[in-house]
């Protein structure tokens, strides 16, 4: 295609001003339509852009001010920031539609390169109507998308690189500066961060793994169980077993706090009137922990019971009659044929299981609130996971910066893990032969 085609100027032009290509192409309503655009930005939107950005790069220089008895507002970092970051999305979303705008005038100075005319108003809102009507229904949760969800994902990730903490560096009394990669360092270099952060990391996967583990197992007992032949009143028993599960979680909670509380609480009631000792649930770590593990199989298990009970009575009965034929003992059927199914289905469901369990907040706060404390741990107690030791750092200590550092960690790890154990899995694998 030769330089001075019609494509080549159009694109041209319209790089040099939106809409020029357009008016070069002849169709006058649709370049005036571009060029409004880009004056109305610039007019309106550009000025405002520069010096959100501009603050977004220092945080402000002023801060608050007593003089003579007045306070003088100075800047807020804080809304420096945010005000920044949605300054550069719609700066995004500009500079998007301004390639629309040169691909579109290339487009049409290509079709009169081939001795095509130009489209008229009344054909390019046809073949926008037809050809981009799925792109007009997705463009409003696009540009939703961007500011409810990038702007508080892209605000978390910054604050991490800043210390924008108590008691120094609150807004607007005073400034937040950006610190780059010190807080990472901090978090372990620093023997009392370095510290809470390993015990609350070591305990939160543990936490996550046994709770996630005890509740499929036992699950997986039951469904077992209720699905037996000799066993009468199956509705039943699926009744009364799914009840944890349908109560509110956090009413069961707080009602499994009350009954474990070592002081008056029923269970150790019940334990001295037999002669027994009572047993400090919540007052020591170990048993603090045993007892998040227990209230939480509690309220766990029926869930995968109800779903492996669905599994169950899709098996065909003529693996199992099959497999007795060939003199197969009851546990030679569930390993053989039972748990390869079950597992089959239900894997990707271990495997979510896992994520909420890591990041089971309710339970932990509404049970333990994170106690027993621990002298030895920056703001954390010995049932505290990461979530929970998130939620002390910000809404108890204003430690925010360190809070988004863990908060990064966090995912970064969920992330991986999830994605890397569900493409693992039979399921994933042979949906993916089958596409």
């Amino acid at each position: 295609m030769c330089m001075n085609s019609h494509s080549k100027k159009a694109g041209l032009l319209s790089v040099i001003f939106m809409g020029l290509g357009q008016l070069y192409n002849r169709q006058y309503i649709k370049g005036g339509f571009f060029a409004l655009i880009e004056l109305g930005y610039i007019i309106f939107l550009a000025p405002y852009t520069v010096n959100s950005i501009r603050g977004l790069v220092t945080l402000g220089s002023t801060p608050q001010k007593m003089v003579k008895g007045r306070i003088i507002q100075g800047d807020h970092s804080i809304f420096l920031m945010v005000f920044g970051i949605i300054s550069l999305i719609v700066l995004f979303m500009f500079i998007v539609f301004y390639i629309i705008n040169v691909r579109d005038a290339m487009r049409v100075g290509k079709n009169r390169d081939n001795g095509l005319d130009s489209n008229s108003v009344i054909i390019s809102l046809r073949n926008l109507s037809e050809k981009g009507f799925p792109y007009i229904l997705l463009t409003p949760a696009v540009v939703f998308t961007l500011f409810l969800t990038v702007v508080p994902l892209t605000f978390g990730v910054m604050i991490a690189f800043t210390n924008y903490s108590s008691p120094n560096h609150l807004p607007p009394r005073s400034l937040v500066d950006w610190v780059g990669f010190q807080n990472f360092i901090n978090l372990f270099k620093l023997p009392s961060l370095g510290k809470t952060f390993a015990g609350v990391a070591l305990w939160t996967i543990s936490w996550a793994i046994l709770s996630t583990l005890s509740t499929f197992l036992v699950g997986l007992v039951f469904a077992v169980i209720i699905n037996a032949n000799k066993i009468a009143l199956k509705k039943f028993w699926r009744s009364i077993f799914i009840l944890p599960w349908a109560v509110p979680g956090f009413i069961s909670i707080l009602v499994m706090r009350n009954m474990f509380n070592g002081q008056f609480g029923p269970i150790n009631k019940y334990l001295t009137a037999i002669g027994m000792a009572p047993v400090p649930w919540l007052a020591e770590p170990m048993w603090a922990r045993i007892t998040c593990l227990l209230v939480n199989l509690w309220l766990g298990f029926p869930y995968y019971m109800a779903m492996m009970s669905g599994v169950l009575t899709g098996i065909p009965r003529d693996l199992y009659e099959a497999a007795s034929i060939e003199g197969a003992s009851a546990f030679q059927k569930f390993r053989k044929i039972t748990l390869p199914l079950v597992l089959f289905a239900t894997a990707p469901l271990v495997i979510n299981g896992f994520a909420y369990n890591f990041n089971n907040f309710t339970l932990i706060y509404l049970l333990t609130s994170g106690n027993p404390t621990n002298n030895e741990y920056f703001y954390a107690g010995n049932t505290d996971i990461l979530l929970s030791w998130l939620y002390k750092l910000t809404l108890e200590q204003n430690q925010f910066h360190m809070a988004a550092v863990v908060s990064i960690i966090v995912f970064v790890f969920i992330a991986s893990i999830s994605a890397f154990n569900y493409m693992n899995t039979k399921s994933f694998r042979e949906e993916d032969m089958v596409q």
